[in-house]
């Protein structure tokens, strides 16, 4: 599985396992906890998770599916950003990791900006590595304004990722922001690779030129969205799924991404238009 290189050496996987609306259900959570399981037995070993997700509930799933496997995993977890000043910082970070019972965090974002200054998150963020309680940190739903004031702060040169809303339905970033990042060698993290709420993912993959694309290949529409996105230079891909098939599904996409012509690619972007002009970040 291809991957990108980080500030502190470590590698992150270019696709990896979302968890946003885990840890809300009780009798949900074996279902949960074997979806996580399942994908790490397929090689997919990046698991994304935030203190927000279920107000911890998420962590607490991710920390049960990877007990006794936390050598195979890249952790990816997320601060509100009314903790995100120097205590708050501190004190989320350490409630994070005894929720999924490890001792670091292997990628520590921003969810998105807040009242805190970002300086000062930056400079709890680098103490936080210092401890050793993270490896690597970055931010989530930035825009290129607010990447390019933290590449001028102390420690904006360690911000390691910023994560965003990007699919084929949502394209915006491809004007600025994603030539920006991939020139200084920053991954872009996509999530709600499918969209988030059901109206706006049936109008994803009912598109007909994405099915189309799916028939020729004998996939399924999400198999061709995902495969789009992995074949993004500098973009890590984190599908959410629960049901056994889905993981699986997901799985294969990174197989398919390769396979994918030139003709489904113009295919494709027929469907899906390049953004013609800057747009404001799309965020969920």
């Amino acid at each position: 599985m291809t991957d990108y290189l980080l500030p502190s050496g470590s590698r992150i996987p270019m696709l990896g396992q979302g968890t946003w609306n885990m840890g809300e259900d009780p009798a949900a959570r074996a279902a949960e906890v074997a979806a996580l399981r399942l994908g790490l037995d397929l090689g997919v070993t990046l698991i994304d998770s935030a203190e927000m997700y279920g107000e911890g509930g998420a962590e607490e799933v991710v920390g049960e599916a990877i007990a006794g496997r936390r050598d195979e995993v890249f952790l990816v977890s997320k601060v509100y950003p009314h903790n995100a000043d120097r205590r708050g910082v501190q004190a989320a970070c350490e409630r994070s990791l005894r929720r999924m019972r490890v001792d670091c965090i292997d990628l520590y974002l921003l969810h998105w900006r807040g009242n805190v200054p970002l300086a000062e998150t930056l400079e709890a963020f680098v103490r936080l590595r210092e401890q050793g309680k993270i490896r690597d940190f970055g931010v989530s739903n930035f825009d290129l304004d607010d990447m390019l004031e933290a590449s001028k702060l102390p420690g904006g040169e360690l911000v390691a990722t910023d994560q965003v809303l990007y699919n084929l339905a949502q394209r915006g970033i491809e004007w600025d922001l994603l030539p920006w990042c991939r020139e200084r060698r920053i991954p872009v993290m996509a999530y709600s690779p499918l969209e988030s709420d059901p109206a706006s993912q049936a109008g994803l993959l009912g598109k007909p030129q994405l099915k189309a694309v799916a028939r020729r290949h004998g996939v399924t529409p999400a198999q061709v969205a995902l495969a789009w996105l992995l074949r993004q230079d500098g973009v890590v891909v984190i599908p959410k799924a629960v049901r056994p098939q889905h993981v699986r599904e997901n799985r294969a996409a990174l197989d398919l991404a390769p396979a994918l012509t030139a003709e489904d690619l113009a295919q494709l972007d027929a469907g899906f238009p390049t953004p013609r002009r800057r747009q404001p970040l799309a965020m969920r």
